[in-house]
């Protein structure tokens, strides 16, 4: 019901945005709210990259007194799991009670873009970190809407690819990773066996859900938002991606029932236990690591497509992945503020951080470090250039990864049950879902 209660709440978004503004007491300055000097601490929500909350605290924490030890001021932080992330920010936004600086998924940069409630980059406040031209613009692009000033900037680039077991391979006499979808089906009956199933995936992860259905739709010639930024959620094109996406599991079976529940990184935790041959993620060797597996027990490729090679068009084969960092209007502290995330996005923490989590420095002179030429950061940092595309720049863009993703977590439970999966009704759970979105 969580997910429920967020699609309620971002509809009121953009008639709170005014009073969610007005509840707080920053200037431009930094100063404080009764005059004095800026305060010394700093409040930061960050989500959830690593294996667990307890070891982004572990990453985090030493980086932090970093930047306390060079500007005197104290971060407090505090890491959201995914599960309650959104919510939290929205209930921040509606009440103007929240952080000072915190990370969004860049998918919901237009959407809380469109309350107001956070800090719009200009040249002038993007002079304070260095400048724009810094960014790498695929990262900027996923910012917030065209033609505004962002509403955040890029902190970890990520893209999706196609991690596998290279033990399972070999016992299923298995050659290559597969290019196309055809061939991952028949690749993955062949890894299907003894209790071991070929593919995770999250069943109930909406915006996961989301992730791969966007891409599926790209290659099927469909988006889920028109050129005027209506829904167009049942469109052949979405109705096909969604079902080719649940019958992995209904049909071709070569993802297990259970997976029908997961929404917590559970595939990752299969796959790195061997219960799985592959999974379609972005950025998780860090994850991988963390459970005990080698780099050399994984490979990485990208993403299949229908048919041919990776490339724009309906060769998409990823959305543009990331994590940014956004300043609430109203924070108390915004020279502090504005240091932190310079600090943050400086070269040498980009460096830093995006090694640790296995991503992509969406800052360019940090991209170019030789720590990022590794096999599988090349194919994520090629998708990124070459064959990803940003999830749709609007302001209901967060409603759709609710409606549209739990339309497909509801498919995937109906799989799990044995339940048929027909494009009839693919086309009514969706159809349902875009009579959630607001008119």
């Amino acid at each position: 019901m969580r997910t429920l209660r967020a699609a309620a709440a971002i509809a009121t978004l953009t008639a709170l945005a005014t009073t969610a503004i007005g509840c707080g007491g920053g200037t431009p300055t930094g100063a404080g709210a009764n005059g004095d000097a800026a305060p010394k601490t700093l409040t930061y929500w960050a989500s959830n990259q690593g294996p667990s909350i307890e070891a982004d605290k572990e990453i985090l924490t030493p980086e932090l007194k970093k930047f306390e030890q060079q500007t005197g001021i104290k971060v407090e932080l505090e890491v959201v799991p995914w599960s309650d992330l959104l919510n939290r920010i929205l209930a921040a936004t509606t009440s103007g009670q929240g952080p000072d600086v915190l990370n969004i998924g860049n998918t919901w940069s237009a959407s809380l873009q469109a309350t107001g409630a956070l800090l719009p980059w200009d040249e002038k406040a993007f002079a304070q970190i260095g400048g724009k031209d810094r960014f790498v613009d695929s990262a900027l692009a996923s910012a917030g809407a065209p033609g505004k000033d962002p509403a955040a900037v890029p902190l970890y680039s990520m893209a999706y690819a196609l991690y596998y077991n290279k033990k399972a391979y070999r016992e299923a006499g298995v050659d290559k990773p597969p290019a196309t979808w055809d061939e991952l089906v028949e690749v993955g009956k062949k890894l299907t066996r003894d209790g071991k199933w070929a593919l995770g995936v999250e069943g109930s992860n909406l915006s996961n859900n989301i992730h791969q259905v966007f891409v599926l739709a790209k290659q099927h010639g469909a988006d889920f938002f028109d050129a005027s930024g209506n829904p167009a959620f049942t469109s052949d094109g979405a109705v096909a991606a969604v079902k080719q996406y649940v019958d992995f599991m209904a049909q071709d079976k070569i993802v297990a029932p259970g997976n029908a529940e997961y929404a917590q990184n559970q595939s990752l935790q299969d796959f790195a236990k061997g219960k799985t041959a592959m999974v379609l993620w972005q950025t998780a060797a860090a994850t991988f690591k963390a459970h005990g597996m080698s780099p050399d027990d994984w490979g990485v490729a990208p993403v299949p497509v229908q048919s041919g090679m990776p490339g724009q068009g309906r060769q998409v084969n990823s959305m543009v992945a990331g994590i940014n960092m956004a300043i609430f209007k109203n924070t108390d502290n915004l020279d502090g503020a504005l240091k932190f995330v310079k600090f943050m996005t400086g070269d040498e923490e980009q460096k830093i951080l995006n090694q640790t989590y296995g991503s992509i420095p969406p800052v360019k002179t940090a991209q170019q470090d030789p720590a990022f030429n590794t096999p599988d950061l090349t194919v994520l940092r090629d998708t990124l250039a070459t064959s990803a595309a940003p999830l749709p720049q609007v302001p209901a863009e967060s409603q759709f990864e609710t409606a549209v993703g739990t339309a497909v977590k509801e498919l995937f439970a109906d799989a799990a049950a044995g339940r048929p999966i027909t494009a009839e009704l693919v086309k009514e759970r969706l159809t349902k879902a875009q009579q959630q979105m607001p008119q």
